[in-house]
């Protein structure tokens, strides 16, 4: 009596029964992946461009020779530091992003990308949070001074610039949303490509 062909698994055990190998379910998961992916590009570009939009509204929001300069508030200079971090970062993952869209690789090797995205995507979305409360914070401590009667662009463009940073953090998080699941993937499964 033979006994049944024996399939190898990763860890190096084996089965007492050959595993089917199924096109479909595979096509199945490299759809499901590459729908993950262009949901990932589409939230570092959109983290993207809200930072650098709220990077370059607080740059430009002194306007006349008596107007106040965003780097005179230590709270607008975080906001400014903390928005063109973020611009860098996110243009650094679209770039990872797009390079494994196309390439089906990952830019670093598997395990050292899938927990670089998620402990960056961790770090700066609190980065980025805590920049826009600060300068949340002094934009309402300037309207309560009456100080943006006289500077009322100033003020206004500043609220813009942080209003943007908020919507940058907020995408920033749902990346990192779907990097916790890549890493629960990774860890559950060995792999970010069975999704």
């Amino acid at each position: 009596m033979h006994s049944p062909p024996q399939q190898p698994h990763r860890n190096g055990e084996t089965t007492p029964y050959p595993i089917p190998n199924h096109p479909f379910h595979s096509t199945v998961s490299l759809r499901k992946l590459r729908r993950f992916n262009y949901l990932i590009l589409v939230f570092r570009i959109a983290s993207f461009s809200f930072s650098l939009a709220s990077f370059i509204f607080m740059l430009s929001t002194s306007r006349g020779p008596n107007s106040p300069r965003w780097y005179h508030f230590d709270a607008f200079r975080l906001v400014v530091g903390a928005n063109a971090i973020v611009a860098l970062y996110s243009l650094f993952e679209m770039v990872a992003s797009v390079w494994e869209i196309s390439r089906g690789a990952t830019l670093f090797s598997e395990v050292l990308q899938v927990w670089f995205d998620f402990g960056h995507d961790q770090v700066f979305a609190y980065l980025l949070l805590s920049a826009d409360s600060a300068g949340t914070a002094l934009a309402r401590v300037l309207k309560g001074r009456d100080t943006c009667t006289a500077w009322n662009a100033f003020c206004i463009q500043a609220d813009v610039a942080i209003a943007l940073g908020f919507l940058g953090f907020l995408f920033l998080g749902f990346s990192s949303l779907l990097s916790g699941f890549r890493v629960a993937c990774f860890i559950i499964k060995g792999s970010r490509f069975h999704l």
